[in-house]
């Protein structure tokens, strides 16, 4: 069924705001597809298709849409907007070196997630032995039983914006919050196992999942004690972050 531009399934947006809504169903809907025709992009984002042909000429005439021939992609200043986006402050900067490192020494994809909406956001990550699988690409989402959603579920708040929970997680949520890690066992896709930590920032809030994706035939256990160090190391750089120097004045010619 498509979706509307409020999320739903046919209902119309509150007044005032059936405009911004209407833009970013086209947004999401063209987020999914990469690029796409206006009847492909009207059906997904629920949208009348002479709506959905001016808002998206108002969002080409912005840039943040283009044209591709008779088709539309993301524009550039949409790119340029989405860098500006940041999970908390610094942690990008913390985890850049250490999971190279992780990455390098285990052959693993290695990556970080946080919880938005109730499912695990792709941050950054580096490739490795299972991205012909699973390729980790900022900005992608899983559900939130991703092991790297599983250690921020565990510490999250029952008022978290979840599916409704399985009668085992409590189970599982206790142990993870006692051993500190989470696994995925080829629960998401066949052929990709992933081990998953907490990143704490300074009041010890987990505020971010560090993960390793590998084939089934490694040992998950060396792996989540590697994968441990290396988040200890980033929360680390959270707490105390590298001071920033600042920029050195150029000589004066004698």
């Amino acid at each position: 069924m498509a979706r509307s531009a409020a999320g739903g399934t046919g209902e119309r947006p509150a007044p005032g705001r059936g405009v911004l809504e209407g833009a970013f169903a086209l947004l999401e809907a063209l987020g999914r597809a990469r690029e796409a025709g206006l009847t492909a992009l009207s059906a997904d984002s629920g949208l009348p298709k002479t709506t959905a042909y001016r808002l998206l000429e108002q969002l080409v005439d912005l840039g943040v849409v283009e044209h591709h021939g008779t088709r539309y992609r993301m524009g550039a200043r949409m790119f340029r907007l989405g860098l500006g986006w940041q999970p908390p402050p610094g942690l990008c900067a913390a985890a850049r070196g250490p999971m190279r490192r992780l990455a390098r020494a285990t052959g693993a994809s290695v990556g970080i997630c946080v919880l938005r909406e109730g499912r695990t956001l792709a941050v950054q990550g580096v490739p490795g032995m299972v991205d012909h699988l699973a390729p980790f690409q900022p900005g992608a989402t899983w559900p939130w039983y991703a092991a790297a959603g599983k250690v921020l579920v565990a510490a999250a708040s029952p008022r978290a914006p979840l599916d409704p929970l399985p009668a085992s997680w409590r189970r599982e949520a206790t142990a993870i919050r006692d051993g500190g890690v989470a696994l995925d066992r080829e629960e998401l896709v066949p052929g990709v196992c992933c081990v998953a930590v907490p990143l704490t920032a300074p009041g010890g809030e987990a505020v971010a999942g560090l993960c390793a994706m590998v084939d089934p035939a490694h040992d998950l256990g060396r792996l989540a004690r590697a994968v441990a160090r290396t988040g200890r190391a980033v929360s680390a750089g959270l707490r105390d972050p590298a001071p920033v120097r600042p920029p050195v004045a150029p000589a004066r010619a004698s």
